[in-house]
C-alpha cells in the first residue's frame, strides 16, 4: 500500500465529516485491507457478497449502490444468492462451491463477507485467503473488526461503504496509487 492511498483515505474520512470521524483512528487497519482488495479488483477478480442474516439489508444496499454511478465503469460485485442459493452444510459442499466459482470466474474471485464468524456463510467466505471480511465481535488477521453491540453499527456500515466507494473510484481513475 502506498503512502498516497493512506493519505487519500485520511482526506476522504475528514472530508466526509462527522459520519466517518470514527474511522480516522482506525484508518491504519482499514487502508491496507482495502488497498489489497482493490488491487485484486484491478486484476480482474469478482467479489461475491455474503452476509449473515442480521446484515442481509446491507447486502441489498451495497449491491444496489455499487454500480449505481454512471460516471465510472461497472465493477464485478455479485451476490452469492444469485449464483448458488443452496445451503452449504459441510466442508465438501464448500469445496464444490469453490470449484464451481473457479470455473465461473477464471480471472479469480474472492468473497466479501459482512457478519459474525459463526455458521457456514463465514466458513464459505473464510475458505478463500483473498476474501474481504468485515467481522463482528471477532478480530482475525486480514479482517476489519466491528462490534455488533455498537448502537451506531448500521450508520458505520453505510459510512464504510461510502469510503470504500470513494477509494474504488479514485483507484479506477488513477487518482491514487495502491
Amino acid at each position: 500500500m502506498s503512502n498516497s492511498f493512506l493519505k487519500f483515505t485520511l482526506e476522504q474520512i475528514r472530508e466526509n465529516g462527522t459520519y466517518t470521524s470514527w474511522l480516522e483512528e482506525r484508518r491504519l487497519e482499514w487502508s491496507p485491507l482495502i488497498a489489497s482488495k482493490l488491487a485484486l479488483l484491478l486484476q480482474g477478480y469478482t467479489f461475491i457478497v455474503i452476509t449473515d442474516e442480521q446484515r442481509a439489508w446491507f447486502e441489498e444496499y451495497f449491491l444496489s449502490q455499487i454500480n449505481a454511478s454512471t460516471t465510472r465503469p461497472l465493477v464485478p460485485f455479485v451476490s452469492l444468492k444469485g449464483i448458488y442459493n443452496k445451503a452449504c452444510n459441510t466442508q465438501e459442499d464448500i469445496d464444490l462451491l469453490n470449484d464451481l466459482l473457479s470455473i465461473s470466474f477464471p480471472n479469480g474471485y474472492a468473497f466479501f463477507y459482512i457478519g459474525t464468524n459463526t455458521g457456514f456463510k463465514f466458513k464459505i467466505a473464510n475458505s478463500k485467503a483473498e476474501s474481504m471480511l468485515w467481522l463482528f465481535d471477532e478480530q482475525l488477521q486480514n479482517s476489519f473488526y466491528l462490534s455488533s453491540r455498537d448502537k451506531e453499527l448500521d450508520y458505520k456500515l453505510i459510512s464504510l461503504y461510502k469510503v470504500f466507494e470513494q477509494s474504488l473510484e479514485a483507484v479506477l481513475f488513477s487518482k491514487v496509487e495502491i
